[in-house]
């Protein structure tokens, strides 16, 4: 959808040769991309947000042109001549951006005319991805909640008669003829089986878990060692990590348990019916100072910096179940139960951090912003 607002609003002034001093350090300082666009579609002028929302240092798109980065035939380019015509500020809400390095939805892309320059066009990128995902994970917690009381009912109510029959079921093993015994056998099977869901279940309770300083590095190590001795033995997988990052505040078995379900499902991914000769499962670790959360009452702020990515060369996940994937008992594995991704939502929740999942063709990605251990914590 695009706007056309009246009158002359929206006109700047930051050509290279004024974007100087304060200037600079104004238009670095703000939290949006800001592109300035001369003749031929070249870029003349990038601050610092646009950096890490392109994926390239600026020194590299200022010698580039738009259309290196965006097909010739994007919207953003007939945005750009809109501007130029009517010499008028011009909005295009919900594009996609989509290059080799940058994959991003629902960006609103505004432009303005730069009056002292006739044909240049300041471009500002507004990505409420992240505005989104924070949406989502307060919509998969009460479903989690949800579970989480299922749980302590089928506990209660479930656990306690199953654990009756089971041993009914084993008197009678021992007391009946052959066939009758393998009927025993067959309840005893399916007692366990809804025991062990309901032992799954209970993983989603409110209970405290206990935190301190984890190596996150030594736990995708760990997990990449368990993948790779067993459902991964075939696939490459590839190691990219930040050694200067801080510690994660959190639980280690949690987060091995999350991480290993992560793997677990780009594994399973790689090697459906779609799958390709070369599989492969990358592990990324950086710091992002990008995301800041509010904790319960919104009585203090806390920081995600530190950035934990799986990603595979996949199918892709169906967008027709993307929005829905942290729900809890959706899947679409033949024998699975659909509360591994509900959990991991749960723990990365727990922790104070957020999770979130990108997907398309040959690029499926999870992304874990999680906190780090900071000096004002409560260190054990």
């Amino acid at each position: 959808m695009r706007e056309l607002p009246s009158g002359t609003g929206g006109h700047a002034a930051c050509s290279p040769e004024t974007v100087t001093g304060n200037g600079r350090l104004l238009l670095d300082a703000l939290p949006l991309p800001v592109v300035l666009v001369g003749e031929g579609m070249a870029i003349r002028y990038v601050n610092a947000a646009a950096e890490p929302f392109f994926g390239m240092s600026r020194v590299h798109l200022v010698q580039m042109r738009l259309t290196d980065i965006m097909p010739a035939d994007h919207p953003v380019f007939l945005l750009v001549a809109q501007v130029r015509d009517h010499g008028q500020t011009v909005v295009e809400h919900e594009v996609t951006l989509e290059g080799p390095r940058l994959h991003r939805e629902g960006v609103t892309v505004q432009g303005a005319p730069l009056m002292e320059e006739p044909g240049s066009v300041v471009l500002t990128f507004h990505d409420s991805s992240a505005a989104r995902v924070l949406d989502r994970q307060l919509t998969f917690r009460s479903a989690a909640r949800s579970v989480a009381g299922m749980a302590a009912i089928l506990a209660h109510e479930v656990k306690n008669p199953l654990s009756g029959i089971r041993g009914a079921a084993q008197l009678l093993e021992s007391s009946v003829g052959e066939a009758d015994r393998e009927l025993a056998v067959l309840i005893q099977d399916e007692v366990n089986r809804i025991r062990d869901l309901v032992d799954r279940m209970d993983m989603f309770s409110d209970k405290p878990i206990e935190r301190r300083p984890v190596n996150i590095h030594r736990v995708l190590e760990h997990v990449r060692r368990l993948a790779q001795q067993g459902f991964a033995a075939d696939i490459r997988f590839e190691e990219v990590y930040d050694p200067s990052l801080p510690p994660v505040w959190g639980n280690r078995d949690q987060l091995v348990q999350v991480l290993l379900n992560l793997v677990k499902n780009a594994a399973e991914a790689l090697h459906g019916p779609d799958a390709t000769p070369d599989a492969q499962i990358t592990l990324t670790t950086s710091y992002r100072p990008g995301i800041w959360v509010s904790t319960v009452g919104g009585r203090r702020r806390v920081q995600l910096p530190l950035l934990v990515s799986v990603r595979d060369n996949g199918p892709g996940i169906p967008e027709n179940i993307r929005p829905h994937l942290f729900e809890p008992f959706l899947t679409t594995k033949a024998s699975g139960s659909g509360l591994g991704l509900a959990l991991a939502g749960k723990i990365v929740g727990d922790h104070g951090g957020v999770i979130e999942i990108e997907s398309r063709p040959r690029h499926t990605e999870v992304l874990l912003h999680l906190p780090v251990v900071s000096e004002d914590r409560d260190m054990p």
